[in-house]
């Protein structure tokens, strides 16, 4: 079966979900308009880190692009007479900095492909949706019952995950979804058993996932087909009407409310492909702040605090951690949320999925499905998820120990940096100096 013809080999090395921060460090006027030249990096190394030009007209397109997330951004106003004054372009320069501050700390906003290609076009120029379908179509060559019916273009977060409609050509009522990603930097399988893997996933039969009707793999990138649903998954659900989730707890490190999707009364988890590919996780610019949550049950468990918060209070926490609680319906969701989303629970570290399921919000939930779960997963594989596991925790402690070194650094430095530490510094000097003259002139 040919997926891809001659496939490059290999995994996206560039983790989409390490923050990108953006300094202004300076403008220059030329003959009708300034340019703003911006320094932005990749997490905390400042080896990571590249310079952009960008005018004001550029920043008012992508926010223009941005109105649809209906959130109020703080673009400076234009201003057609005066915009070359000295004083007008620095306090410009401000406003735009605050602009930058805000998206690229909203969560959304900043792992939007909108903002990527504003802030690196070199890693975010490409056009995924049609790579996909080159891809896509590609493989359908082989496998001529399947039909693509239209791009998907408003479903998922991932940049370089694409969704298409599908349709069964002796079926044509029958309506599926196709997924296609590339493999991500947490992709520590072989290419044979992520093959194998991912082939498994079609077999897996279980009250609380959501069907997978075929997947398939190669070198590079991966697709998985599943029935479509008009409903939506729960994230199309919250933002209508508040509900509530009662049971939830699979550990594959990708649980946020748009890959829980809603079937009756059934709350059925999505995309446990996510993991194999290498993909990361939603939320992992949060938990990677935190490095007692180094394992991925400690990663499902924080993110279920964040999805068990937005079903509550119909939106995200505003930050992490969260300092005190709006009223609930229930204290038995307080409590659930203290022992993960606080202070004292980050630093001590996430409660089991075990612990939570004896906590009293979910004491009295009877899961009753006459569906016998199926999953079989020989014992070589089994292993080898193990270590791929193992690599994945790994790569994560590691990145959590360089933002940890970098807070102490930024810590000592703006002490060092601060107006008490000079004059202490400023009154030692003096006292050494008379020291030394009062030496000398016993001398």
């Amino acid at each position: 079966m040919a997926f891809m013809e001659k496939p490059p080999a290999g995994k996206v090395l560039l983790d989409d979900t390490v923050p990108l921060t953006a300094q202004i460090e300076a403008s220059q006027s030329l003959h009708s308009h300034t340019e703003y030249i911006i320094r932005v990096q990749r997490g905390v190394s400042t080896e990571n880190s590249w310079q952009i030009v960008r005018r004001y007209s550029d920043f008012d397109l992508l926010n223009n692009s941005l109105q649809i997330s209906t959130l109020s951004l703080p673009l400076p106003p234009k201003k057609l007479i005066g915009n070359m004054e000295r004083e007008f372009i620095a306090e410009r320069q401000k406003g735009l900095q605050a602009y930058l501050d805000v998206i690229t700390t909203h969560h959304i906003l900043s792992n939007c492909e909108l903002v990527k290609k504003f802030l690196d076009p070199n890693n975010y120029s490409v056009n995924y949706t049609e790579i996909a379908l080159q891809h896509v179509s590609m493989f359908f060559r082989s496998e001529p019952k399947w039909e693509v019916a239209e791009p998907l273009k408003d479903i998922g977060w991932r940049i370089r995950k694409k969704y298409f409609l599908m349709k069964i050509k002796n079926q044509p009522k029958e309506r599926l979804v196709l997924s296609w990603a590339d493999l991500g930097p947490d992709k520590y399988l072989s290419d044979r058993d992520l093959q194998y893997a991912v082939k498994l996933l079609s077999s897996c039969s279980h009250p609380y996932i959501y069907k997978i009707t075929f997947a398939t793999a190669n070198e590079s990138s991966a697709l998985v087909i599943r029935p479509f649903s008009e409903k939506g998954t729960l994230k199309d659900i919250i933002y209508k009407v508040l509900k509530f989730l009662h049971e939830k707890g699979f550990p594959y490190g990708h649980l946020h409310s748009a890959n829980v999707m809603l079937d009756g009364d059934t709350c059925k988890l999505l995309d446990l492909e996510n993991s194999l590919l290498g993909l990361p996780s939603f939320y992992r610019s949060y938990f990677s702040q935190f490095r007692k949550i180094n394992t991925l049950e400690g990663v499902d468990v924080h993110c279920f605090g964040h999805l068990l918060y937005e079903m509550t209070y119909g939106r995200p926490p505003d930050t992490i951690p969260v300092e005190s609680f709006p009223p609930a319906p229930s204290v038995c969701v307080v409590s659930v949320l203290e022992s993960i989303l606080t202070c004292e629970a980050l630093k001590n570290g996430m409660p089991t999925v075990s612990r939570l399921l004896q906590m009293p919000l979910f004491s009295d939930v009877l899961l009753t499905n006459s569906e016998k779960p199926q999953f079989k997963i020989p014992t070589k594989l089994k292993e080898a998820l193990k270590i791929s596991k193992e690599c994945i925790e790994k790569r994560l402690t590691e990145e959590q120990k360089l933002i940890h070194q970098h807070r102490r650094l930024t810590r000592a430095q703006s002490h060092h940096g601060s107006e008490e530490e000079k004059k202490k510094r400023k009154i030692l000097a003096r006292k050494s100096m008379h020291h030394f003259e009062r030496e000398f002139s016993e001398k």
